[in-house]
Protein backbone atom coordinates (compact mmCIF):
# COMPACT_ATOMS: atom_id res chain seq x y z
CA UNK A 1 0.00 0.00 0.00
CA UNK A 2 1.42 3.24 -1.26
CA UNK A 3 1.63 6.32 1.71
CA UNK A 4 -1.77 8.01 -0.22
CA UNK A 5 -3.66 5.17 -0.33
CA UNK A 6 -2.41 4.61 3.81
CA UNK A 7 -3.28 7.34 4.42
CA UNK A 8 -6.48 7.91 2.97
CA UNK A 9 -7.40 4.53 4.57
CA UNK A 10 -6.21 5.82 8.00
CA UNK A 11 -8.49 9.30 7.68
CA UNK A 12 -11.60 6.95 6.76
CA UNK A 13 -11.15 4.48 9.70
CA UNK A 14 -10.99 7.82 11.79
CA UNK A 15 -14.23 9.25 10.69
CA UNK A 16 -15.82 5.39 10.80
CA UNK A 17 -14.48 5.62 14.66
CA UNK A 18 -16.30 8.21 15.57
CA UNK A 19 -19.38 7.51 13.31
CA UNK A 20 -19.94 3.94 15.55
CA UNK A 21 -18.94 5.39 18.51
CA UNK A 22 -21.69 7.89 18.91
CA UNK A 23 -24.43 5.31 16.69
CA UNK A 24 -23.50 3.44 19.74
CA UNK A 25 -24.20 6.18 22.04
CA UNK A 26 -27.50 6.42 20.33
CA UNK A 27 -28.28 3.37 20.38
CA UNK A 28 -27.86 2.84 24.55
CA UNK A 29 -29.95 6.20 25.17
CA UNK A 30 -32.64 5.31 23.03
CA UNK A 31 -32.87 1.51 24.91
CA UNK A 32 -31.92 3.89 28.58
CA UNK A 33 -35.39 6.54 27.35
CA UNK A 34 -37.43 3.32 27.30
CA UNK A 35 -36.53 1.32 30.28
CA UNK A 36 -37.72 2.57 33.75
CA UNK A 37 -35.94 2.87 36.61
CA UNK A 38 -35.71 0.72 39.16
CA UNK A 39 -33.69 -1.92 41.17
CA UNK A 40 -32.83 -4.26 37.86
CA UNK A 41 -32.45 -1.08 35.69
CA UNK A 42 -29.10 -2.15 34.28
CA UNK A 43 -30.09 -5.73 34.29
CA UNK A 44 -33.00 -4.73 31.78
CA UNK A 45 -30.29 -2.90 30.04
CA UNK A 46 -28.19 -6.23 29.63
CA UNK A 47 -31.42 -7.82 28.13
CA UNK A 48 -31.87 -5.33 25.16
CA UNK A 49 -30.39 -6.34 22.40
CA UNK A 50 -30.11 -2.78 21.04
CA UNK A 51 -28.18 -1.29 24.01
CA UNK A 52 -26.30 -4.67 23.76
CA UNK A 53 -24.79 -3.90 20.35
CA UNK A 54 -24.52 0.33 20.97
CA UNK A 55 -22.11 -0.91 24.05
CA UNK A 56 -20.04 -3.54 21.76
CA UNK A 57 -20.07 -1.00 19.14
CA UNK A 58 -17.99 1.93 21.14
CA UNK A 59 -16.14 -0.46 23.09
CA UNK A 60 -14.99 -2.80 20.61
CA UNK A 61 -15.63 -1.93 17.26
CA UNK A 62 -15.35 1.96 17.36
CA UNK A 63 -11.85 1.48 19.85
CA UNK A 64 -10.48 -1.42 16.75
CA UNK A 65 -10.76 1.21 14.25
CA UNK A 66 -9.55 4.08 16.23
CA UNK A 67 -6.71 1.98 17.18
CA UNK A 68 -6.16 0.85 13.29
CA UNK A 69 -6.62 4.42 12.26
CA UNK A 70 -3.69 5.52 14.80
CA UNK A 71 -0.87 3.26 12.67
CA UNK A 72 -1.56 5.02 9.88
CA UNK A 73 -2.29 8.60 10.32
CA UNK A 74 -1.19 8.78 14.21
CA UNK A 75 -2.73 11.03 17.04
CA UNK A 76 -2.75 14.69 15.35
CA UNK A 77 -5.90 14.22 12.95
CA UNK A 78 -8.14 11.54 14.55
CA UNK A 79 -9.65 13.85 17.17
CA UNK A 80 -11.24 16.34 14.15
CA UNK A 81 -11.73 13.28 12.42
CA UNK A 82 -13.46 11.29 14.64
CA UNK A 83 -15.95 14.89 15.81
CA UNK A 84 -17.74 13.49 12.56
CA UNK A 85 -19.46 11.39 14.77
CA UNK A 86 -21.23 14.61 16.25
CA UNK A 87 -23.58 14.65 12.91
CA UNK A 88 -25.05 10.86 14.20
CA UNK A 89 -25.33 12.16 17.47
CA UNK A 90 -27.32 15.04 16.62
CA UNK A 91 -29.55 13.40 14.20
CA UNK A 92 -30.32 10.33 16.45
CA UNK A 93 -30.69 11.76 19.28
CA UNK A 94 -33.52 13.99 17.38
CA UNK A 95 -34.84 11.13 16.61
CA UNK A 96 -35.30 9.81 19.85
CA UNK A 97 -37.14 12.97 21.32
CA UNK A 98 -38.90 13.07 18.12
CA UNK A 99 -37.91 16.58 17.20
CA UNK A 100 -36.93 17.65 13.60
CA UNK A 101 -33.26 19.37 13.50
CA UNK A 102 -33.32 23.31 13.44
CA UNK A 103 -31.26 25.69 11.27
CA UNK A 104 -28.34 26.08 13.90
CA UNK A 105 -28.24 21.85 14.12
CA UNK A 106 -27.86 21.63 10.03
CA UNK A 107 -25.69 24.25 9.81
CA UNK A 108 -23.71 22.53 12.53
CA UNK A 109 -23.40 19.38 10.13
CA UNK A 110 -22.79 21.08 7.04
CA UNK A 111 -19.74 22.85 9.03
CA UNK A 112 -18.92 19.38 10.47
CA UNK A 113 -18.95 18.35 6.89
CA UNK A 114 -16.58 20.97 5.49
CA UNK A 115 -14.29 20.75 8.27
CA UNK A 116 -13.73 17.10 8.02
CA UNK A 117 -12.15 17.57 4.21
CA UNK A 118 -10.54 20.68 5.58
CA UNK A 119 -8.93 18.03 8.07
CA UNK A 120 -8.55 15.46 5.40
CA UNK A 121 -6.46 17.73 2.69
CA UNK A 122 -3.85 18.52 5.66
CA UNK A 123 -1.92 15.79 5.47
CA UNK A 124 -0.27 16.23 8.97
CA UNK A 125 0.04 12.70 9.35
CA UNK A 126 2.51 10.79 11.31
CA UNK A 127 3.55 7.34 10.97
CA UNK A 128 3.74 5.85 14.20
CA UNK A 129 5.04 2.52 13.00
CA UNK A 130 8.30 4.60 11.64
CA UNK A 131 8.71 6.22 14.75
CA UNK A 132 10.96 5.31 17.62
CA UNK A 133 9.26 5.70 20.58
CA UNK A 134 12.16 5.46 22.99
CA UNK A 135 13.90 8.22 21.59
CA UNK A 136 15.07 10.48 24.74
CA UNK A 137 14.19 13.20 23.27
CA UNK A 138 11.25 11.89 22.24
CA UNK A 139 10.55 10.82 25.91
CA UNK A 140 11.21 14.58 26.93
CA UNK A 141 8.69 15.99 24.74
CA UNK A 142 5.86 13.11 25.89
CA UNK A 143 6.65 13.60 29.83
CA UNK A 144 6.40 17.32 28.92
CA UNK A 145 3.12 17.19 27.35
CA UNK A 146 1.75 14.93 29.88
CA UNK A 147 2.57 16.83 32.26
CA UNK A 148 1.44 19.80 30.76
CA UNK A 149 -2.30 18.48 30.81
CA UNK A 150 -2.23 16.99 34.02
CA UNK A 151 -1.18 20.54 35.37
CA UNK A 152 -4.07 22.36 33.75
CA UNK A 153 -6.11 19.19 34.88
CA UNK A 154 -4.88 20.39 38.63
CA UNK A 155 -5.21 24.44 38.06
CA UNK A 156 -8.62 23.53 36.35
CA UNK A 157 -9.49 21.59 39.79
CA UNK A 158 -7.76 24.01 42.15
CA UNK A 159 -9.51 27.48 40.64
CA UNK A 160 -13.06 25.98 39.77
CA UNK A 161 -13.14 25.60 43.92
CA UNK A 162 -12.42 29.55 44.12
CA UNK A 163 -15.21 30.41 41.68
CA UNK A 164 -18.65 28.75 41.56
CA UNK A 165 -19.70 31.36 38.49
CA UNK A 166 -16.57 29.25 36.04
CA UNK A 167 -17.12 26.01 38.03
CA UNK A 168 -18.78 23.93 35.13
CA UNK A 169 -16.37 25.44 32.42
CA UNK A 170 -13.69 24.68 34.28
CA UNK A 171 -14.73 21.16 34.97
CA UNK A 172 -15.28 20.80 31.18
CA UNK A 173 -11.95 22.36 30.49
CA UNK A 174 -10.46 19.88 32.93
CA UNK A 175 -12.13 16.53 31.28
CA UNK A 176 -10.95 18.04 27.72
CA UNK A 177 -7.42 18.17 28.88
CA UNK A 178 -7.95 14.33 29.94
CA UNK A 179 -9.65 13.53 27.07
CA UNK A 180 -6.89 14.74 25.14
CA UNK A 181 -4.70 12.59 26.56
CA UNK A 182 -6.54 9.41 26.15
CA UNK A 183 -6.44 10.35 22.20
CA UNK A 184 -2.74 10.81 22.59
CA UNK A 185 -1.75 8.05 24.27
CA UNK A 186 -2.86 5.46 22.59
CA UNK A 187 -0.63 6.67 19.83
CA UNK A 188 2.49 4.69 21.85
CA UNK A 189 0.32 2.04 22.74
CA UNK A 190 0.36 1.22 19.10
CA UNK A 191 3.48 1.82 18.23
CA UNK A 192 4.43 -0.85 20.55
CA UNK A 193 1.84 -3.32 19.26
CA UNK A 194 3.31 -2.37 15.94
CA UNK A 195 7.01 -3.31 17.68
CA UNK A 196 5.35 -6.96 18.24
CA UNK A 197 4.46 -7.39 14.76
CA UNK A 198 7.56 -6.46 13.79
CA UNK A 199 9.63 -8.31 16.04
CA UNK A 200 11.39 -5.24 17.33
CA UNK A 201 9.96 -5.18 20.94
CA UNK A 202 12.17 -4.64 23.75
CA UNK A 203 11.94 -4.63 27.69
CA UNK A 204 11.75 -0.95 27.88
CA UNK A 205 8.80 -1.54 24.85
CA UNK A 206 7.11 -3.49 27.86
CA UNK A 207 7.86 -1.33 30.35
CA UNK A 208 6.21 2.07 28.11
CA UNK A 209 3.85 -0.32 27.23
CA UNK A 210 2.26 -0.77 30.53
CA UNK A 211 3.38 3.02 32.07
CA UNK A 212 1.00 4.02 28.58
CA UNK A 213 -2.19 1.13 29.82
CA UNK A 214 -2.21 2.87 33.00
CA UNK A 215 -2.29 6.60 31.85
CA UNK A 216 -5.18 5.38 29.66
CA UNK A 217 -6.99 4.07 32.49
CA UNK A 218 -6.04 7.08 34.63
CA UNK A 219 -6.90 10.10 32.42
CA UNK A 220 -10.42 8.28 30.75
CA UNK A 221 -11.89 7.62 34.53
CA UNK A 222 -10.66 11.45 35.53
CA UNK A 223 -12.13 12.69 31.77
CA UNK A 224 -15.28 11.47 32.59
CA UNK A 225 -15.52 12.39 36.19
CA UNK A 226 -14.60 15.68 35.70
CA UNK A 227 -17.60 16.20 32.64
CA UNK A 228 -20.16 14.50 34.85
CA UNK A 229 -19.03 16.89 37.72
CA UNK A 230 -19.48 20.05 35.14
CA UNK A 231 -23.05 18.96 34.14
CA UNK A 232 -24.03 18.83 37.63
CA UNK A 233 -23.51 22.67 38.22
CA UNK A 234 -23.69 23.62 34.36
CA UNK A 235 -25.61 23.50 31.48
CA UNK A 236 -24.75 19.96 29.60
CA UNK A 237 -24.59 21.87 26.00
CA UNK A 238 -22.78 24.84 27.19
CA UNK A 239 -20.33 22.47 28.55
CA UNK A 240 -20.06 19.75 26.07
CA UNK A 241 -18.33 21.56 23.19
CA UNK A 242 -15.93 23.97 26.01
CA UNK A 243 -14.66 20.31 26.87
CA UNK A 244 -13.75 19.93 23.05
CA UNK A 245 -11.11 22.85 22.89
CA UNK A 246 -8.46 21.45 24.50
CA UNK A 247 -9.24 18.04 22.45
CA UNK A 248 -9.54 19.97 19.23
CA UNK A 249 -6.63 22.30 19.85
CA UNK A 250 -3.71 20.10 21.47
CA UNK A 251 -3.51 17.52 18.45
CA UNK A 252 -1.33 20.84 16.74
CA UNK A 253 0.91 21.02 19.75
CA UNK A 254 1.44 17.00 19.21
CA UNK A 255 2.35 17.14 15.74
CA UNK A 256 4.57 20.75 16.27
CA UNK A 257 5.67 20.17 19.35
CA UNK A 258 6.31 16.39 20.54
CA UNK A 259 7.26 14.78 17.50
CA UNK A 260 8.83 17.98 15.95
CA UNK A 261 7.50 17.56 12.70
CA UNK A 262 7.55 19.90 10.03
CA UNK A 263 4.14 20.33 7.52
CA UNK A 264 3.91 19.08 4.04
CA UNK A 265 3.40 22.78 3.18
CA UNK A 266 1.87 25.74 4.40
CA UNK A 267 -1.46 24.76 3.16
CA UNK A 268 -1.40 22.19 5.65
CA UNK A 269 -1.10 24.42 8.31
CA UNK A 270 -3.90 26.57 7.19
CA UNK A 271 -6.62 23.28 6.35
CA UNK A 272 -5.64 22.36 9.76
CA UNK A 273 -6.89 25.39 11.61
CA UNK A 274 -10.10 26.24 9.36
CA UNK A 275 -11.06 22.70 9.95
CA UNK A 276 -10.34 22.68 14.03
CA UNK A 277 -12.51 26.15 13.83
CA UNK A 278 -15.17 24.68 12.06
CA UNK A 279 -15.39 21.74 14.17
CA UNK A 280 -15.21 23.87 17.04
CA UNK A 281 -18.28 25.85 16.07
CA UNK A 282 -20.05 22.88 14.93
CA UNK A 283 -19.46 21.14 18.11
CA UNK A 284 -21.08 24.84 20.11
CA UNK A 285 -24.46 23.96 17.40
CA UNK A 286 -24.60 20.35 17.60
CA UNK A 287 -24.10 20.79 21.29
CA UNK A 288 -27.94 20.65 22.66
CA UNK A 289 -28.83 17.40 20.97
CA UNK A 290 -25.83 15.69 22.65
CA UNK A 291 -26.88 17.65 25.90
CA UNK A 292 -30.42 15.87 25.50
CA UNK A 293 -28.26 12.97 25.12
CA UNK A 294 -26.65 13.08 28.52
CA UNK A 295 -29.84 14.16 30.36
CA UNK A 296 -31.04 10.24 29.82
CA UNK A 297 -29.84 8.10 32.66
Amino acid sequence: MNESSSYLLGVFLAIISGSINNIGLVFQKKVVNEVSEDEKFFRSLMKKPLWVMGLLMELIFGSTFLMIAQIYIGPALIPGLMAFGLVFLAIGSARIVRESLKKEEITGILLMIIAIFFLGFSELRIDIGKINMLQPALIINITLFTLSLYLGTVTCEFLQKKSKKFKGILLSLSSGFQFSLTNFWIAPLMAFFTAIFNGTASLGGLIFFIFTSAILIISSIIGIAKIQQAFQVANASRMIPIQQVPIQITPILVYFLVFSLIAPNIFSILFMLIGIFFIIISSFLLAKRQAQLETIK
